[in-house]
């Protein structure tokens, strides 16, 4: 069985401020056409099918096209929903849209009920596990504690479960949205550190065939079954050296994987330039830039005259213009922006207790800081989930 699997589509989402929906278009095209002609048999999407949990109505229209396009193919979707999604929005009407061939997996009490399809070689069981935010799930899941692995094990306990009633030589592919160990992520995902933790191991997904995952928006292989697809499109500078692509995923009559990268279509490259203002328009070398989308982070010492009007006469499509002005070494002032660039929210907080009353908080009051970051993520998310 031929699968495409792709993941984190952002419907909706805009980069610096570009409107990003006629590229997201683009690739939707190109994915119908990827399935048409290298003979697809089922279509993957893990997660983040919209940047948020209310899209707009332009990016609810592309979605729509996107289902009426899959399915006039005759070709099985499977999709979850992602951290980004509305689980209760994208699985509106599922039962019915199923009844097409577009199998949407929101519901985390569904996790080991399989959408099977079948080949020439027998059943495939594609087993969806939509974004498990863990303070909201472990009951269902029965975890002592909220955690990320605890509440993926528990759910792959069902899927093995389920596996285990099945005929025997039955195939299996999994669907999750989670951030797993040795993944590389990159400024443009949202943070779902539970508890100090937001890595899981790969070895959580043990006894399957395929896991198809969401979530991080470089294309990677964390080990030859478990696959990042990456997002189609970048959506911040620290995606420059990605290669935006799908896997064509080729399963064979014994779960064998072979797998092949398949580019998407994108606007234009991105560049990250740095240095003096006047380097940056005079150096030759940087003309293969010139069309790109560019972030521009300026060294000079003193900030040099509208620089981002000068910078856009050489490079028009210039979108983040960054200072970063050389110092002397006895100089070490370092603007709050970069103190924070990088550090999460829990590192922010037990910085702020330290410089405040000059130790950082002890064990116990991690703890706190820890319980009380992950009680407002899960806030956010049931209000997310409500609106």
């Amino acid at each position: 069985m031929r699968l495409l699997h792709t993941s984190d589509w952002h419907l909706g989402r805009a980069f610096h401020r570009v409107n990003m929906l006629d590229a997201q278009a683009a690739f939707i095209a190109n994915l119908v056409t990827t399935v048409r002609e290298r003979g697809v048999d089922a279509v993957v999407v893990s997660g983040d099918v919209y940047d948020r949990a209310v899209p707009p109505l332009a990016a609810v229209e592309l979605f729509d096209d996107a289902l009426h396009r899959l399915a006039d193919l005759g070709v099985p979707t499977v999709m979850i929903s992602g951290n980004h999604d509305s689980a209760r929005r994208l699985g509106v009407g599922a039962g019915l849209i199923g009844r097409a061939g577009i199998h949407l997996r929101t519901e985390p009490a569904a996790c080991g009920t399989p959408v099977v399809l079948g080949d020439a070689h027998g059943d495939v069981a594609f087993y969806g596990l939509p974004y498990l935010e863990p303070a909201l799930v472990k009951d269902e899941f029965a975890v002592e504690k909220a955690g990320h692995e605890a509440v993926l094990a528990a759910a792959m306990d069902r899927v093995r479960a389920d596996l285990d009633t099945r005929a025997p030589g039955t195939r299996s592919v999994v669907l999750a949205h989670a951030f797993v160990t040795g993944g590389e992520p990159s400024d443009s995902e949202r943070d779902i550190t539970v508890g100090g933790v937001a890595a899981v191991p790969a070895g959580v997904f043990d006894g399957v065939d395929y896991v198809a995952l969401g979530h991080l928006h470089g294309s990677q292989t964390i080990t030859e079954r478990v696959r990042y697809s990456g997002s189609p499109l970048p959506y911040s500078f620290s995606e420059a050296g990605h290669r935006k692509s799908m896997w064509l995923v080729d399963l064979g009559a014994d779960g064998s994987v072979a797998a092949e990268r398949v580019d998407c279509p994108v606007p234009r490259p991105l560049a990250r330039l740095r240095g003096h203002l006047e380097h940056l328009l005079a150096d030759p070398e940087l003309a293969r830039h010139e069309e790109a989308w560019v972030e521009a982070t300026l060294t000079d010492p003193v900030r040099p005259a509208e620089p981002m009007a000068r910078l856009t006469e050489r490079f028009p499509h210039t979108l983040s213009l960054v200072f970063d002005p050389e110092r002397a070494p006895e100089d070490s002032g370092v603007s709050y922006a970069r103190r924070l660039a990088g550090r999460s929210d829990q590192q922010i907080a037990e910085d702020f207790v330290a410089h405040v009353r000059g130790a950082g908080p002890d064990e116990r009051e991690r703890a706190v800081l820890r319980e009380a970051f992950d009680a407002v993520r899960a806030d956010q998310a049931v209000r997310e989930g409500a609106r």
